[in-house]
């Protein structure tokens, strides 16, 4: 269903008429009735969340709302992003619909800097004065569907806080019982949040214990989820199943033998029931600790099934447990196939119990848990590979210390620091969190010594999915108990995995993305035998940029392995804000810039510059040998819009952007980066009709200041690609240079409406496709 470009009609609900009558005389029925019921019910849910959208009327405008802060408020250095659950919205004091629940940044996004971040709570009621747009995503090859994600968490609108008018605390607003419950979940979980870090203040793992506590993992730095990473022990840092079934176990076994006391029996109540109470109390508070995440409810409904075995003196198979933890989380929320951990949670358990039953006559208690994890890696290989392209060689090795680390020592430890901090002298909670830290300290060194390894993780590209689906067929095989003949041909099964590689350009050929990286600029050429990146898009903030976000996943899923050519146009943060993760994770040939950048040898971009692939052929046309690249020598920062509007841009910076061309037999594609008027002129003025060309970046987004009328009339496009935000601040492309390449009989696509754009210049002659026309789904914002 969620493949779908748009929802079935409700009419399917007929259907389960005449199904339910057969299934009545014949059970055989019942799976095509289920399969319609399940259509039927994912279409009510998503039609129901699609029906709670922001009226595009609304969009850009101001906007007073009032509601309650829905979750533990996201802080950092700019600022704080957080939900609010709105109750009131109002515009011109007339009253108008905007979604129940929203996402809204406040930091310098106006006329005046905010000043100090407010101290937001959890559940506290606010008034704001907001400017809200639709949910809008980069679409982009192997990227993250971030509109999808939104549309998952039902939100159905983001936007800022203005600072024209101050937010005001509203007093007296009490929500219904279940959102208050919720509230008041999410305000212990951030008081617990601030209490760790303050009695942690300056430890390094302060954020890795406040993720295994409640869920919240924004102190986690950049090194410590690249070690995690690499080493395949993500999953140790969320509050996971493995997690919550530990701590029921200890609360079930220590229940247990605690009301098996002499003395102690009060009620008419077995042993084994008071530990089963026990265990289902300690695993839902620490899954409410996590904020009910898909491992945690799995793990929940498990546990509660399996607990309900014992209070009603009665087993249940390991593989009935999954299967009715896996219809209940859908019943609940058919949605949750969107997020990654459902798959990845369902998965693991499911290879876990297979492994547990195979292992059952190993020797020793370490052959069985060395097993276990060798059993993990091979089952988990096709579905990582298919989702994040990376597979960590060590992480059978890693997953053998963290796991009984973690879950035997630091997560009892750091729990124990929360109930101390209740009902003990602060110091032993303090000495109880410390502790936890000294252990993560002593284990770190040996993940970090793992994740060092050159060949410790496989990075490739996306297989197929009919090569994912032969994979499992080869891991039963290899599998297999002794004995079982033929068990070496699993390998042949799962080789697809790895030798099925993704198409590329023949002789000739040029293949070119214009990615999606809102508001910038990223593209990629590939030809038989070179891959140039021209950009890499902008940095938003230190832990965020396009780079790592756009062009390395899309790289990847397209099965490249290196780039040739890295070529930088000019210094502004939107064209060079990704670069250094570009470089971080490809091996890099060579990098053509004028921009500095600390450490990365590079040369001059100068006109003349040639270079050839067989048949094709790229060349610098601008700036000239004699120009002076003073004004672009480093990388623009990310600016608010205040210091935008105040300092403006230097003149120069855009004119001396490198412009390449690359031509073959089949056409050619130009690229001029952010040039304006000036220097559109300098190169009608020295190529003249030689720049006539197939297909055209647009020149700086469409700015007014640039695609001049001589200009898009001596190049002519048959094709103009636009890299625009949607509906960006600068409001590209201005309405006079659309109406140019109008008159030109240009074919117009640009990313905000169509995503990624992927054109191919061919024997065969043009081919382009745009990755939301051909991926249209039907959360999409039009």
């Amino acid at each position: 269903m969620q493949q779908l470009a748009a929802l079935p009609s409700p009419w399917w609900a007929l259907l389960l008429i005449p199904l339910g009558l057969l299934a009545w005389r014949h059970p055989n029925w019942l799976a095509p009735w289920f399969f319609v019921a399940g259509i039927l019910w994912v279409t009510l849910r998503a039609g129901a969340i699609l029906q709670d959208d922001l009226p595009t009327g609304l969009e850009g405008r101001d906007l007073l709302v009032q509601g309650h802060v829905a979750d533990v408020p996201q802080f950092d250095d700019d600022g704080v992003r957080f939900l609010l659950d709105v109750t009131d919205a109002r515009m011109n004091d007339q009253t108008v619909r905007v979604p129940r629940r929203i996402q809204l940044d406040l930091r310098s996004y106006d006329d005046a800097d905010s000043g100090a971040i407010l101290p937001l709570r959890a559940g506290e009621a606010w008034g704001f004065l907001v400017r809200l747009k639709r949910p809008h995503g980069f679409q982009n090859p192997g990227g993250f569907d971030y509109e999808g994600y939104l549309f998952r968490e039902r939100i159905r609108a983001k936007g800022y806080v203005r600072t024209g008018q101050p937010p005001v605390r509203l007093d007296g607003r009490t929500p219904g019982f279940v959102r208050a419950a919720g509230y008041a979940i999410a305000r212990v979980r951030q008081d617990i949040g601030e209490h760790i870090r303050r009695l942690l203040s300056g430890n390094a793992y302060a954020g890795i214990i406040t993720a295994l506590v409640n869920g919240d993992r924004r102190g986690i730095t950049d090194d410590q989820w690249l070690v995690l990473r690499r080493t395949g022990t993500l999953h140790l840092v969320a509050i996971s199943g493995l997690h919550i079934s530990l701590i029921a176990g200890l609360a079930f076994f220590l229940g247990r033998y605690l009301w098996s006391l002499p003395g102690t029996t009060v009620l008419r109540l077995p042993a084994p029931v008071f530990g089963a109470l026990c265990a289902l109390a300690a695993a839902t508070v620490y899954a409410a600790l996590a904020g009910f995440v898909i491992p945690t409810q799995r793990a929940l409904i498990m546990l509660a099934v399996a607990m309900s075995g014992v209070l009603l003196r009665r087993r249940f198979a390991s593989t009935q447990l999954l299967a009715i933890a896996l219809v209940l989380v859908l019943l609940r929320d058919p949605l949750a196939v969107m997020a990654i951990g459902f798959w990845l949670s369902f998965a693991a358990v499911a290879i876990i119990i297979f492994a547990v039953n195979d292992a059952a006559g190993a020797r020793s208690l370490w052959c069985k848990w060395g097993y276990l994890q060798w059993v993990i890696a091979l089952g988990m290989l096709p579905l990582m590979l298919l989702l994040f392209q990376q597979v960590s060689l060590v992480a059978p090795i890693a997953n053998m210390l963290a796991v009984p680390m973690f879950d035997l020592l630091v997560v009892p430890l750091s729990l124990a620091g929360i109930a101390a901090q209740t009902m003990l002298p602060p110091a032993l909670a303090a000495f109880l969190f410390q502790s936890a830290a000294w252990l993560l300290h002593l284990l770190w060194q040996v993940l970090a010594f793992l994740s060092q390894w050159d060949y410790g993780q496989w990075t490739q590209h996306r297989p197929p999915l009919w090569a994912v689906a032969c994979a499992p067929i080869g891991i039963v095989l290899l599998l297999a108990p002794r004995g079982i003949p033929a068990r070496w041909v699993g390998v042949v099964w799962l080789l697809p995995l790895f030798l099925v590689r993704p198409p590329g350009p023949r002789a000739g050929e040029i293949w070119f993305s214009l990615l999606d990286v809102g508001q910038g600029l990223a593209a990629v050429v590939r030809t038989p035998h070179h891959v140039l990146v021209y950009d890499t898009g902008p940095r938003f903030s230190p832990t965020f940029d396009t780079g790592a976000a756009v062009v390395v996943p899309y790289l990847r899923a397209t099965g490249v392995t290196r780039v040739d050519t890295l070529l930088l146009s000019h210094g502004d943060n939107d064209h060079v804000g990704g670069a250094q993760s570009v470089l971080r994770a490809f091996p890099v040939s060579r990098v053509l810039s004028n921009v500095h950048l600390e450490g990365v040898p590079m040369q001059p971009c100068r006109a003349g510059r040639r270079w050839r692939d067989g048949e094709v052929e790229f060349e610098i046309l601008s700036p000239p040998a004699g120009a002076d690249p003073a004004a672009a020598l480093a990388p623009h920062e990310p600016r608010s819009r205040t210091r935008d509007r105040r300092r403006g841009k230097r003149p120069r910076d855009n004119d001396l952007s490198c412009v390449l061309r690359v031509r073959s037999p089949y056409g050619s594609i130009l690229l001029p980066g952010d040039i304006e008027a000036f220097a559109e002129r300098a190169l009608l003025e020295r190529y003249g009709s030689g720049l006539a060309s197939t297909v055209l970046v647009v020149p700086h987004h469409g700015s007014k200041t640039s695609s001049t009328a001589p200009f898009v009339e001596t190049i002519r496009p048959t094709h103009a690609l636009f890299p625009i935000g949607y509906r960006n601040r600068y409001r590209h492309p201005h309405r006079d240079v659309i109406a140019r390449y109008i008159e030109s009989d240009a074919v117009r696509y640009d990313t905000a409406a169509h995503g990624a754009i992927e054109v191919r210049l061919g024997a065969g002659g043009i081919t382009l496709n745009a990755y939301r026309e051909t991926h249209k789904r039907y959360w999409f914002t039009p």
